[in-house]
């Protein structure tokens, strides 16, 4: 599998993972290469969630020319890989961590910019009618021993009580009664706002919508060679050549090695891998309970999500292997059944169908940054901690706003510096094994 620690680009022409979403699609779009040069006013890298958001954007509300290029196939990255869950978040502090941080009245904000990604994809799926199995169920975060329950109430009455939203705790008996039942969960934070998606068909619709726009989109077309001139840059692929006043990275954790200079040794690409089951039986369904389109997710360091999706099977995700090599490494599937098994015992040995991985982008400091360079023509988004599904498509929209307007942007620490370095970032995947193992046994 791809590594972008170690490989500078990823490779053209490599297919979909063999995962649930993918199996979903009946027909992909037709794409084509960047086979000539050509000129436009932004350059865009990535053609995933932030990516198309942005050109969408740019070209609709800005009449920008917009040129996107992706190294394979429009959601071929996290985009197209990931659970499907609208959370109001990203990153790995929560909100009370952000209000020891930045204070009281950034912290609503921030979470005022949370709500808003929610609305912005709910915008996309209406604007652009896309059939994206979107299915309301809320989200759930659930206390894996019973001594983080007071925590997550505390947590809970304090969000409801400043922030004002419908976020309540939910003791266990109510978890039991009115969301699933499992062999070893209890409280936790209920946000009924959040929804689920097929993630593949959702970044396909950005993609139809923004090439709808005008905006011209590349595929199987990595940069693999970019210099920056007086007043330009100009990115090189295989057959081909963009020549741009301004450029954006979109590829979050499927950032290669040598991209620019910019954002070199600013995250740390982590593998995150997800199974899905067979369809479930009645009397399976009668005895987990899991309630239809709820997404749940535990407080482990180590975390497991879970939800159960529109034809009864279940998807289930957890951490990965360390690198690239070992992402398909039965091991893992082996792990995350293993996990499923001990979250919902009737469903041991049950059939996996499906077994993938993707990289997510881990920032040092645990939240993400849209920022740019010195001179403003580079700009980026990434380190959005494995939680940037509606995130990354109010990012794309902030992109567009930091190139065309930037004084319309609300005033948030996202765009107030650079994603830190990470130190020592040579040894980054020795302390990610040694985390690993501290996690296991701590959980």
């Amino acid at each position: 599998m791809y590594d972008p620690i170690v490989e500078p680009y990823p490779k053209s022409h490599q297919q979909y993972p063999d995962s649930y979403w993918a199996k979903s699609i009946e027909k992909f779009p037709e794409t084509t290469s960047l086979v000539n040069d050509i000129q436009a006013d932004i350059a865009i890298i990535g053609a995933g969630y932030t990516g198309l958001s942005s050109a969408y954007h740019l070209a609709k509300k800005y009449g920008k020319s917009v040129v996107v290029i992706e190294a394979n196939d429009p959601g071929w990255g996290c985009s197209g890989r990931n659970a499907g869950f609208v959370l109001p978040g990203t990153g790995r502090l929560s909100l009370l961590d952000m209000e020891q941080k930045w204070g009281r009245e950034t912290a609503q904000s921030v979470f005022q910019e949370y709500m808003e990604s929610i609305d912005t994809v709910n915008d996309f799926i209406e604007q652009g009618n896309i059939d994206c199995d979107k299915t309301p169920g809320g989200y759930l975060k659930l206390a894996h021993k019973r001594a983080k329950v007071e925590g997550l109430r505390k947590q809970a009455e304090k969000l409801s009580e400043r922030y004002g939203e419908s976020v309540k705790f939910v003791c266990s008996q109510e978890v039991n009664n009115a969301f699933l039942k499992s062999a070893n969960m209890f409280g936790g934070i209920y946000f009924d706002k959040s929804f689920a998606v097929n993630p593949m068909k959702l970044v396909l619709g950005y993609y139809q919508m923004a090439t709808e726009a005008g905006v011209k989109v590349f595929s199987n077309s990595p940069v693999i060679n970019w210099q920056q001139k007086t007043n330009h840059h100009c990115l090189y692929t295989q057959n081909g050549r963009v020549t741009a006043e301004k450029v954006i990275i979109a590829t979050n954790g499927y950032t290669g090695s040598k991209m620019h200079p910019l954002i070199a040794n600013r995250h740390f690409p982590v593998l995150s891998s997800i199974i899905v089951t067979r369809p479930l039986k009645i009397s399976e369904l009668a005895t987990i309970q899991l309630k239809a389109g709820l997404m749940a997710m535990d407080t482990r360091r180590m975390k497991y999500y879970y939800r159960l999706l529109p034809d009864n099977r279940i998807l289930f995700g957890g951490r990965g292997a360390i690198n690239g090599k070992k992402a398909n490494n039965p091991i893992n599937k082996k792990r995350l059944a293993q996990g499923l098994k001990n979250t919902f015992p009737v469903l041991d040995k049950i059939d996996i169908d499906h077994f993938w991985s993707g990289w997510v982008s881990a920032s040092c400091d645990n939240y993400p940054r849209i920022n740019h360079s010195e001179d403003k023509s580079i700009h980026y988004s990434m380190g959005y901690c494995g939680s940037g599904l509606a995130f990354s498509t109010l990012a794309g929209k902030r992109l567009a706003q930091n190139i065309c307007e930037p004084e319309s942007l609300p005033n948030l620490p996202f765009w107030q510096s650079q994603l830190p370095k990470f130190p020592f970032s040579q040894f980054r995947r020795v302390g990610l094994s040694a985390y690993y193992a501290l996690a296991s046994l701590r959980d």
